[in-house]
């Protein structure tokens, strides 16, 4: 990363602070109005299926992480894959359909029209994704494109040093949706409770869980909520 571009970048985040400890939520804020998009979420991710989004700028935002994890597919998951950025700058573009057949109409329909994911990567250590949209297409300039990438490697320093820390406003890190925010915490009880039901591994748990979220047009932290409370039980006859 440039040293000034670097320092610049590190200044709109201590500035967009005002004080308080340097956290990720204000590099995603700072990165909407230092980039110029209309939103960011930032997910932290082990494995394109073991993931969680720690902050999101607003509503589309945080439904874009979401549909990323229901579908297991997207701009994060290829760019998490790849170690690379991944800029879809028209969602509504066949190419990317095809790419993305669940997620690019999805998102569409959310109000993204384009979609900027970043890896957070410390050397050969993947640490998770930074998403930027726009909710009209086009692509990033390269100054855009620099200082999107140099948001990303410093909320990588962030994680590697342990400050996730809290949203500016002091509320939840997540934005609410409905009043309801998504707990990865959830999904990882549910995803055991179909383990023990199935008598499968956790990764097919996983899948049958995102299979089912996705059929019934569900989020994937409102079934599986609704497993962990007993609403909801896979049985081995089911259909995946």
């Amino acid at each position: 990363m440039n040293a000034d571009r670097a320092a610049r970048i590190w200044t709109q985040i201590v500035t967009r602070s005002a004080g308080s400890a340097i956290s990720l939520a204000h590099v995603c804020v700072s990165a909407v109005d230092g980039v110029g998009v209309d939103g960011a979420g930032l997910t932290v991710m082990a494995s394109p299926t073991v993931r969680e989004t720690v902050y999101a700028t607003d509503r589309v935002a945080g439904v874009l992480e979401e549909l990323q994890l229901t579908f297991g597919q997207g701009p994060s998951v290829d760019a998490f894959g790849t170690g690379g950025p991944v800029l879809a700058v028209d969602l509504s573009a066949p190419d990317y359909v095809a790419r993305w057949p669940a997620f690019a109409p999805a998102a569409l329909d959310c109000g993204a029209r384009a979609v900027f994911a970043l890896p957070l990567q410390i050397g050969a250590i993947r640490l998770g994704v930074l998403d930027l949209y726009r909710a009209e297409p086009g692509g990033l300039s390269p100054n855009e494109l620099a200082d999107a990438l140099a948001f990303a490697d410093t909320a990588g320093m962030l994680l590697l040093d342990g400050a996730a820390g809290a949203p500016p406003d002091g509320g939840d890190p997540v934005w609410q949706r409905d009043g309801a925010t998504p707990r990865q915490a959830v999904v990882h009880q549910a995803t055991g409770m179909i383990l023990a039901q199935l008598g499968v591994s956790a990764e097919t748990a996983f899948a049958r869980l995102r299979a089912y979220a996705f059929a019934h047009d569900a989020a994937l932290a409102e079934v599986a909520r609704d497993v962990v409370e007993r609403r909801l039980r896979f049985v081995p006859d089911d259909p995946p």
